[in-house]
């Protein structure tokens, strides 16, 4: 386990750079809208978790790939920056990872994946890893990297007795004999549905999906609305709805990978999951104020001091 005050996180998953369009407004099919600019922001839903977890002073080590054009080495010594153990990262040869993203006047974003060399990642890639998941207490994942090689590693966390945190995004309906081997399923409103089959459309189909969710296998359910905040629920019957701490949004981009990666880094330190909700969510809050993804993500003291002022300066 980690030592007092440290939760040592793996992040297996994707590395991209997100090219980064904003508009007034996103266009319908067959039609040109003018953009209003285009900024470059290295991003990835794994790698978002990955300086989300380091920025809430969790030890951090990422396994991915990036490719061997010009974006690699910027999007390694970006991780490195935020405090990521980049050891673990590959090159794959060909492009690194791309997200062509645009976001309107409302914050709200459109997003194109082009997997790069996060589609290159394999299960063979993962057996020079496999020492690293004994250090670890917690395994986050997503769906940006292969299928296989997402399986591979819930298996090897699995046999290594660690926490496994999914994260099904893009969202796609998970296997049911991987459920069970699951401590955290860390969903959207999409994925959700993608997962259960029950449409979330409010608190009450919210908590039937996770009620679902968690019926099925997963030990617990963090469903993210977005907005209207989080729902939590586990196998022990413990259910916590928390809403959103109420800002003006500049951007969304990144917003639920800085809550689950703020989370897991705050929920095994403390072994707190109400008090790591309310981390996850402030870390959220303020992630949406500010562009880009790993750019806008909060420090440990930012968050800190925007709870402190939530609860009126009470420390």
């Amino acid at each position: 386990m980690a030592n007092v005050g440290m939760a040592n996180v793996m992040v297996i998953g994707s590395i991209n750079m997100d090219v980064v369009n904003r508009v007034h407004r996103h266009p319908r099919p067959g039609e040109t809208v003018h953009g209003l600019g285009t900024s470059y922001h290295p991003g990835g839903k794994g790698a978002n978790q990955a300086v989300a977890a380091a920025r809430a002073d969790a030890r951090v080590t990422m396994v991915g790939a990036v490719g061997t054009d010009g974006f690699g080495d910027e999007l390694i010594t970006n991780l490195q920056r935020a405090g990521v153990d980049t050891a673990a990262v590959l090159r794959k040869e060909g492009t690194s990872g791309l997200a062509f993203i645009d976001v309107d006047d409302a914050g709200e974003n459109l997003i194109i994946l082009s997997a790069g060399a996060n589609g290159k990642l394999s299960p063979s890639d993962l057996v020079a890893a496999r020492p690293l998941f004994a250090g670890a207490d917690i395994v986050l994942l997503q769906n940006e990297i292969p299928w296989e090689t997402t399986r591979a590693a819930i298996a090897a966390a699995h046999d290594a007795g660690v926490r496994v945190c999914l994260n099904p995004a893009p969202a796609f309906a998970v296997p049911a004999d991987v459920l069970p081997l699951l401590h955290l399923l860390a969903v959207n409103e999409t994925e959700a549905e993608a997962v259960s089959g029950v449409k979330v459309t409010d608190d009450a189909r919210a908590a039937e999906a996770a009620a679902q969710l968690v019926a099925a296998g997963a030990e617990a359910v963090l469903l993210t609305l977005g907005g209207d905040g989080v729902l939590y629920r586990d196998r022990g019957g413990r259910s916590i709805r928390l809403p959103a701490y109420p800002v003006d949004v500049v951007d969304t981009t990144g917003a639920g990978d800085t809550f689950i990666g703020a989370f897991a880094a705050e929920w095994v330190r403390t072994g707190d999951v109400a008090a790591a909700l309310h981390f996850a969510a402030a870390a959220a809050a303020i992630s949406v104020t500010r562009p880009g993804a790993q750019a806008s993500i909060p420090a440990r003291a930012e968050i800190e001091a925007f709870l402190a002022v939530q609860r009126g300066g009470r420390t």
